[in-house]
């Protein structure tokens, strides 16, 4: 990659620097190590795609490896997932790789470590253990078992993987110092006991590998170049330095761990913990529920891969920890949508139209064009007859100056169709509007070429016709928290601030082209949004999500 061609961040600096320094460019080789223990989020997609992006910039190598370490939580339908979602966002992984496949070589390590004294097995339990670890100013304490003999150290951990103990009942640690200033650096624990079935080993193994020793060991075999990490494993870098010099050869390449800012989505979570717990308790439908930070989520809300990669790649990578307005996020969605999103006609809240001088029974199919935005335009046929469904806040009995659709008196063009006046209205025993009434001017029919499909009226309306009106069932999506940080106040439950109206289900009628749209089909729903058909749609029964409004409503509705 040029330096010349882009402003380089840091960790294309960091790159660029190695390569100068005489690291061979076809060493490059970059990973993204999920655990998979849950589905992965927005700030994922934004990890997923910085080491894809860079395999694909500096043409190199992107493994994807599973850090399937600690089997009481993981399970092989998180790793479907991890992969579908990988793929979805556009990427191609050149090995798919698991820690696991590494455990026999990790054990074979620590055995090596134990042999040289540096590392012990430890009988204490957690609580004795979390006490002699000291504080970030005083040092620990050395445990009495840190002077074991490499002979008993060895008879034990052996017999920790033949099963033999308990869970809690030992750990191997390693032997670095008690009182280093990184507390991380304390005598890590580097394997424990946990009689777990294993996605992938089955029960073979009876003691698994802690992240901080299979994450970079796992580097280190596939020859990663570069290992990006999130700030919180900043501190964990000496670790993982130190873990390396035990089992480095000169002639490969050594990894470097580097970190970079987590990027944190305004009004939702993204703790794998706290959207289980949203999941498990049925706060939400599910993991791919609309309103969740997951991947699957936003793919079934309508978001598109090619929004998400622009989304990543606007707020970029920083330093810093900082929280991300969700409005650019949908300012990602909307742009890219705006490209390729069919217009079609939908009414939401509909109140019926009568053109009481159009001919009784007649129909017409009318010529309605689908994207603006294409380059070759295409067209689309819609039907129109005497009653239409148009949308109620689209009439006003009397209105003020500024109004320009549909009143008594006043002229609007129907999209695609005519240009209508309205008459009079009908209404029930509560004075409800049930049927407004209007006339038409039949030399007015949009595109038609008359002078009189020339003449100008300051509104037009969508409108669907009633007696080919598809009944469908539209899932509107708001912010699934009210306040923009909601696990940020330790004191305060997270979930306290769950937004009640997240999920508004509501019967509106469809345009009748839509009865042949599939599951993840976007439309704009002219006027209304962005709209996406929802995996519970069928022939019989539509259904759509709502992906986004046209426009950013959210910070006017929250001033307000």
């Amino acid at each position: 990659m040029s330096t010349e061609e882009k402003s380089l961040n840091f960790i294309e600096q960091i790159i660029e620097e190695d390569l100068k320094n005489g690291l061979s460019a076809d060493k490059l080789r970059f990973r993204f190590p999920p655990e998979p223990n849950g589905y992965l989020h927005v700030g994922h997609a934004s990890a997923i795609c910085l080491n894809f992006g860079l395999g694909i910039d500096y043409k190199a190598p992107v493994n994807l490896r599973f850090d399937d370490t600690n089997p009481s939580k993981e399970e092989q339908e998180y790793v479907d997932a991890i992969k579908r979602d990988v793929e979805w966002l556009g990427y191609k992984w050149d090995k798919e790789c698991y820690a696991s496949d590494y455990f026999q070589q990790l054990y074979d390590w620590a055995v090596e470590l134990i042999k040289k004294d540096k590392a012990y097995v430890d009988s204490q339990t957690s609580e004795e253990m979390a006490k002699q670890k000291g504080t970030p100013t005083t040092p620990g304490t050395d445990s009495p078992y840190r002077n074991r003999s490499i002979e008993e150290n060895l008879d034990l951990f052996t017999r920790m993987k033949n099963g033999e103990f308990e869970k809690g009942t030992h750990v191997l640690r390693a032997k670095i110092s008690m009182s280093a200033n990184n507390m991380l650096m304390r005598d890590p624990i580097i394997y424990r006991i946990m009689h777990a079935h294993h996605h992938r080993t089955g029960n073979d193994w009876c003691i698994y590998p802690m992240y901080d020793w299979a994450h970079g060991e796992s580097d280190y075999l596939e020859q990663i170049s570069h290992s990006f990490c999130t700030l919180e494993f900043l501190p964990h870098r000496e670790l993982y330095d130190w873990f390396l010099n035990q089992i480095y050869d000169p002639t490969k390449v050594r990894p470097k761990q580097r970190e970079f800012a987590r990027r944190n989505l305004s009004h939702t979570v993204v703790s794998k913990r706290k959207l289980l717990q949203l999941v498990e308790e049925k706060h939400v439908t599910g993991w791919d529920d609309p309103r969740m930070s997951t991947i699957s989520g936003m793919r079934r809300r309508g978001y598109t891969p090619a929004s998400i990669r622009n989304f990543a790649k606007t707020i970029g990578i920083a330093k810093r920890d900082n929280l991300i307005d969700v409005s650019l996020l949908e300012f990602c969605v909307r742009e890219d949508l705006n490209k390729i999103a069919p217009r079609v006609m939908a009414v939401l809240d509909p109140v019926k139209l009568v053109i009481t001088n159009y001919p009784e029974g007649q129909e017409e199919w009318l010529e309605a064009e689908n994207n603006p935005e294409e380059e070759v335009m295409t067209y689309r046929k819609v039907p129109f007859s005497k009653e239409l469904y148009i949308e109620r806040e689209d009439f006003q009995e009397e209105a003020h100056k500024k109004f320009f659709r549909l009143t008594l008196g006043t002229e609007v063009r129907l999209k695609n169709a005519y240009i209508i006046k309205g008459e009079s209205v009908v209404k029930d025993e509560n004075g409800n509007i049930t049927e407004i009434h209007a006339t038409y001017d039949v030399d007015s029919k949009s595109g038609s070429g008359t002078e009189a499909s020339q003449r100008k009226v300051k509104g037009t309306i969508h409108w669907v016709s009633i007696p080919h009106a598809k009944e469908a069932e539209v899932r509107i999506y708001d912010r699934l928290f009210t306040n923009e940080s909601p696990d940020k106040d330790k004191e305060v439950d997270f979930k306290e601030y769950i937004n009640p109206n997240s999920l508004k289900v509501i019967t509106g009628f469809v345009e009748p082209s839509l009865v042949t749209s599939k599951e993840l089909d976007h439309f704009q729903f002219q006027r209304l949004g962005y709209f996406c058909v929802d995996r519970d749609s069928t022939a019989e029964k539509l259904v759509f999500n709502k992906t986004v409004g046209l426009r950013d409503t959210w910070a006017k509705i929250s001033e307000q």
